[in-house]
């Protein structure tokens, strides 16, 4: 029950309000032509640094060009030119099957009670 529940809260399809909220981030994520996996911070969730790594060089260079220009233009508040923002796709999705991956390989090792790949340390 609690679990059908929360899929029809998330689901913009089913959920107007739901509908509304991806339309907010949408619109907010144009203005400075970012991707909703250009968010995840790889220095938070290292699952997503590892991702970030076995991703092909292009990508993760494109990510971190939209990331400076993103910062650029917050810096001078601006935001892209209305016919680039046009152009932007804010819910294309090169991460996620990545991050997917890494997180079931992580599962799989603790499953079997192998060691980590990596673990955190403080300096």
């Amino acid at each position: 029950m609690l679990s059908g529940l929360s899929k029809w809260l998330v689901d913009p399809k089913r959920n107007p309000l739901a509908a509304i909220h991806m339309k907010t981030i949408s619109n907010r994520l144009r203005k400075y032509g970012l991707r909703y996996d250009d968010l995840y911070d790889p220095m938070y969730d290292l699952d997503v640094k590892e991702a970030l790594n076995r991703l092909p060089r292009e990508i993760v260079d494109a990510r971190n060009q939209r990331l400076l220009r993103a910062m650029d233009l917050s810096m001078k508040h601006e935001y892209l030119p209305e016919n680039l923002q046009a152009m932007q796709t804010p819910f294309r999705s090169y991460l996620q099957e990545m991050l997917t991956l890494v997180k079931r390989e992580n599962a799989e090792r603790k499953a079997l009670g192998a060691s980590p790949l990596y673990q955190r340390t403080l300096p």
